[in-house]
């Protein structure tokens, strides 16, 4: 792919993709979390509220904590099943109406499973709802992957592995894939490459997150102890030539999330996300918004920034899509349409 000047006639909204890369809670409307929060009594930070989004200024550098704070109290609004099954159904419509056929949404059972009897239900409630929404005019279709947190004992992973083997399918309200998530500055990545080997032999796609608040090291770590088929993230890989070569080499995606980088203060300003150079050295990219509700930015909101920020043409942004598509589980009706919609988007 080579630079060319941004053309703005082609909505990016228009344009067919999938999305890899969406925290369950992150997922939620603004809106939604305020009425939750009010049925509940619960009192929200004004990040939420007056004076959301929330600005990630110079005094919160590598902003982590906050947002953790930010998610948790999203978090805790989510108190039964009916309100599991509106952020799938909202997020589905949501990505839908933003050109995205195929959604792999992120949860960790564990979250919601004290609401709902445990961890088996927490997880069928938003199988069951993906199911439903995925066949409903407009909504982008839905596969779900589950998440053991680094903040948890690496045995917890294993037994989340083994639920989401359990469920482990190729359509929407299947279980596509396993990551591990939150803070990745803890615990120790190998020692959670047991529960990524009972996902694999699931035929589970690995997606574990790596190289945002570390560096290549991190991702060599991640690349040595799990063998994924995607990275979250994974944008620091370009600090190591070497590292970068291997993840091309070895075809590993990234989910790359630029404006959450710039939110959490990974990068100074959009333009400084290297995801041109990572295009450049052959790496497949998928464009994901990570956490909407937290940073204010969607999945549109991504390709516009490369639009905007990396000079990426209409052709350029078409790739990304292709390539959001070819990293994703998605079904072959799914991804043979999305490529016939996508040559449309750009005659």
């Amino acid at each position: 792919m080579t630079s060319a000047v941004p053309s703005p006639s082609r909505s990016v909204t228009d344009l067919p993709k999938a999305h890899l890369h969406l925290h369950f809670t992150g997922s939620m409307r603004v809106g939604t979390v305020r009425e939750l929060a009010a049925e509940h009594g619960i009192r929200l930070p004004a990040s939420l509220t007056t004076e959301w989004p929330p600005r990630f200024d110079a005094v919160d550098a590598r902003g982590w904590f906050r947002f953790q704070k930010l998610y948790d109290a999203a978090r805790a609004t989510v108190r039964g099943e009916a309100e599991m099954r509106r952020i799938v159904r909202e997020a589905a419509l949501d990505d839908g109406a933003e050109g995205s056929r195929w959604l792999e949404i992120q949860v960790d059972p564990t979250s919601y499973a004290p609401f709902v009897g445990g961890i088996t239900p927490a997880l069928e409630i938003v199988l069951d709802e993906a199911r439903a929404v995925s066949s409903e005019p407009g909504a982008a279709r839905v596969g779900v992957v589950v998440a053991a947190s680094r903040m948890r004992h690496p045995l917890e992973a294993r037994t989340l592995a083994r639920l989401a083997a359990s469920h482990a399918g190729s359509g929407a309200g299947s279980v596509v894939g396993f990551g591990l998530s939150n803070d990745e500055r803890r615990g120790d990545t190998g020692e959670f490459a047991a529960a990524f080997a009972i996902a694999r032999r699931a035929g589970l796609a690995l997606v574990p997150h790596a190289g945002e608040l570390l560096g290549a090291e991190a991702v060599t770590a991640t690349l040595d102890a799990i063998a994924p088929d995607r990275l979250g993230h994974g944008v620091r890989s370009v600090e190591d030539a070497a590292v970068l070569d291997r993840v091309v080499r070895d075809e590993v995606a990234l989910e790359v999330c630029p404006l959450s980088n710039v939110a959490l203060g990974v990068f100074d300003e959009a333009g400084d996300v290297p995801l041109r150079r990572l295009v450049s050295a052959g790496a497949r990219v998928a464009l994901g918004a990570d956490d909407p509700l937290i940073f204010g930015s969607r999945l549109a909101d991504q390709y516009a920034s490369a639009r905007a920020d990396h000079g990426f043409s209409d052709t350029e942004l078409a790739d990304l899509a292709r390539g959001s598509l070819a990293a994703s589980r998605a079904p072959s009706d799914v991804r043979e349409a999305a490529e016939r919609d996508i040559t449309a988007w750009l005659a």
